[in-house]
């Protein structure tokens, strides 16, 4: 019920900047939170960020003061300002959307995408 597609993903170098969205589409009810996992080759997969309906944000240790998310509720999007960028930050970065929708509009469930590749060179 709930399409989550994620874009702006690519290659920069290392101090570079991407910002990565992620727009949900469906029968939507309503999004309580929106957030990041990465999954890299070697590594178990990490929770980068995840924002609130109201706004409030958390960020893993690991990107915090370099990566902030955005939410316009509006049009149902995340985004994920990611500033200098370090090669241990490349990933695939797969969006989740925690939502209600169709006949379930009281507990919310998360929805995936399908992810963006993010590379950081050094």
């Amino acid at each position: 019920q709930v399409q989550v597609v994620e874009s702006g993903g690519g290659l920069v170098q290392t101090g570079g900047s991407l910002r990565l969205s992620c727009a949900a589409a469906g029968t939507i009810f309503g999004i309580n939170a929106m957030g990041w996992y990465r999954q890299a080759p070697g590594k178990q997969r990490e929770l980068v960020a995840e924002i609130s309906s109201g706004g409030m944000s958390k960020y893993a240790d690991s990107v915090k003061g370099r990566f902030t998310m955005s939410r316009d509720n509006t049009k149902n999007t995340a985004y994920l300002q990611m500033n200098d960028l370090k090669p241990e930050d490349t990933a695939v970065y797969l969006c989740y959307v925690r939502a209600t929708s169709g006949g379930n509009r009281i507990f919310p469930i998360d929805y995936w995408g399908q992810g963006t590749q993010v590379t950081v060179s050094s």
